[in-house]
């Protein structure tokens, strides 16, 4: 069965074809793999990016090496101008708050993690261009809290479509990028679209990262590896991963 992810609290709300936010003065730093930022743009085809706000509705795969950090849990050609809203808000107090320190102490245990600033982007039942009445549920949660910066995608509904859309994220010349399962693929909408079945953290519709630094893991031959694997020679699985069962442990 899958479960009900909580979608985070949203406020204000954007409403423009291929359009873009103000430029949003954040009330926290947020440090994107350790860039740290002041302003963010949420971008109505379903983007985040921080220096300058940006209409590309046409999703390119990555790494793209390209000139921005970028933050994309649904980039595709969208258009709420019939159906669908876009909001975001941020919080530095009260249970949203209280809510990303749970979700970040179980993703990530061992941190002993404490939340002081949230910023949500929500494309709430979002049509695909050209006006298609189509409804899709997307959300991007930035947490940050000390030393630490995370980023949670959460998926709701997808619907159907022949358009391609990219998942995941990018930073400037692709030092650090990730591409969720099923993107540019028949998979990524639709009743069985990966990004909603799927999971890096074992919550179907739900797919979390660190950011200040970099992930707890990466992909490899196809699928994710974090926990319980060991990366050999390479941390960005270039050259192999196996299970830690077949890694020889030396005697402490």
């Amino acid at each position: 069965m899958l479960l009900i992810i909580m979608i985070y609290c949203i406020v204000s709300e954007l409403n423009s074809y291929d359009g873009s936010s103000p430029r949003i003065t954040l009330l926290r730093p947020f440090v994107y793999f350790g860039q740290t930022y002041n302003y963010i743009y949420v971008n109505q085809n379903g983007h985040l990016t921080f220096n300058a706000a940006w209409n590309s509705y046409t999703p390119q795969r990555f790494p793209m090496h390209g000139p921005r950090d970028f933050i994309a849990p649904f980039w595709t050609d969208l258009d709420n101008r019939g159906n669908g809203h876009v909001y975001y808000n941020q919080y530095t107090t009260g249970s949203v708050l209280q809510q990303a320190t749970q979700d970040i102490n179980t993703h990530f245990p061992g941190l002993n993690f404490n939340a002081n600033w949230v910023f949500v982007a929500t494309w709430y039942e979002v049509a695909y261009y050209p006006n298609s009445g189509t409804r899709t549920t997307v959300q991007a949660v930035l947490i940050s809290g000390g030393q630490y910066t995370f980023v949670l995608m959460n998926y709701g509904i997808i619907a159907s479509t022949t358009r391609t859309v990219q998942a995941g994220y990018d930073t400037i010349n692709s030092t650090h990028h990730y591409t969720i399962p099923g993107s540019f693929s028949s998979t990524a909408t639709g009743p069985n679209s990966n990004f909603r079945l799927g999971s890096n953290v074992n919550v179907p519709g739900r797919w979390a990262f660190r950011t200040d630094h970099g992930s707890r893991g990466c992909t490899f031959n196809g699928k994710f590896r974090y926990k319980g694997y060991r990366l050999l020679l390479s941390a960005s699985c270039n050259i192999t991963a196996v299970p830690l069962s077949e890694v020889y442990l030396y005697q402490s």
